[in-house]
């Protein structure tokens, strides 16, 4: 078993309060043992992973992975995109699940390739120093907008582009960063011109999953993964406009601990397909199974363990 070192999901918010307290002098909150230091020497490898279902699943299959290749590893839920960049930047995680077309975006707000190679090729010259990406699997999880069945139907919706006219009747649901990320409020606006009359910021999973269900919001961005859109009979409205890109689930690792991991997380990559994700998803979301013994499962039916 992993052993799991969580900390609490921050909010951007609170990222610049840490900001602040770090520039005040005080001790940074995301720092531990030096990560690099252990890279360097072989030690442990700390998986991060942001603070939903799959990105967890994905840091236990990669933890899991390497310890069965005799690295010892260790698992830390971060936070956000904006938070765990930062904790990888400093050394206090080495390895980070990721999707190619959203990291691509974050380095660059005018990115807008849409090809999953050629977005790979691309990210890879958009990392700062100390910083790779390893080989990118063919699972891919983008950002969806979904709405229910019935809402779908009353509303004639089938895509994105639908919501145009009748957004400012509704309320989205989406996790707090979704209001300022290019991909999220700023991009349906700009692509699609769709403007909703609320947002209201929800963590992603249960938590967005149960509000569209119960009616508190009237459309949500869900990962296309999620087994809750099958469970829910969700439709997912298709994104014409490629807003979300190709987003193919990859390891973004410190450079330090690059050689140490490369091998491994490449054979991972190799293995995991979307259909997989989504039935290991399916266990962990829906059937409530503990994500690590759900990696292992994983990792020894492909031969991993």
């Amino acid at each position: 078993m992993i052993r799991t070192v969580r900390t609490a999901a921050l909010s951007l918010t609170l990222a610049g309060a840490l900001g602040l307290s770090a520039c005040g002098g005080g001790g940074d909150p995301l720092s531990s043992s030096s990560s690099s230091e252990a890279g360097d020497a072989g030690g442990e490898v700390v998986v991060g992973s942001a603070d939903f279902s799959e990105s967890i699943l994905l840091s236990h299959i990669y933890a899991g992975a390497l310890e069965a290749d005799g690295v010892t590893a260790s698992t830390k839920t971060v936070g956000p995109r904006e938070i765990y960049l930062k904790a990888l930047e400093e050394g206090s995680v080495d390895v980070m699940p990721e999707y190619t077309g959203g990291l691509a975006l974050y380095y660059d707000k005018e990115f807008a390739e849409t090809d999953p190679d050629k977005t790979y090729d691309a990210l890879e010259g958009l990392l700062p120093d100390g910083m790779a990406v390893l080989e990118k699997s063919e699972a891919e999880d983008k950002d969806s907008i979904v709405v229910t069945k019935e809402t779908a139907e009353s509303k004639d919706l089938k895509s994105v582009a639908d919501l145009k006219d009748v957004a400012g009747e509704m309320t989205l649901g989406a996790p707090s960063e979704f209001k300022t990320r290019a991909q999220g409020i700023p991009g349906l606006k700009r692509v699609y011109g769709v403007e909703f009359k609320t947002f209201r910021p929800l963590k992603p999973g249960q938590a967005t999953n149960g509000a569209l269900k119960n009616g508190q919001i009237d459309a949500a961005n869900i990962f296309s993964t999620d087994p809750a859109i099958v469970e829910n009979e969700f439709v997912v409205l298709e994104d014409t406009e490629k807003l979300f890109g190709s987003q193919n689930v990859v390891p973004l690792v410190r450079t330090d601990v690059q050689e140490q991991v490369s091998k491994t997380l490449d054979e991972v990559s190799a293995k995991l397909t979307t259909d997989k994700l989504q039935q290991m998803l399916k266990r962990t979301d829906i059937d409530k199974e503990d994500p690590d013994k759900v990696a292992e499962d994983f990792l020894t039916e492909e031969g991993l363990a």
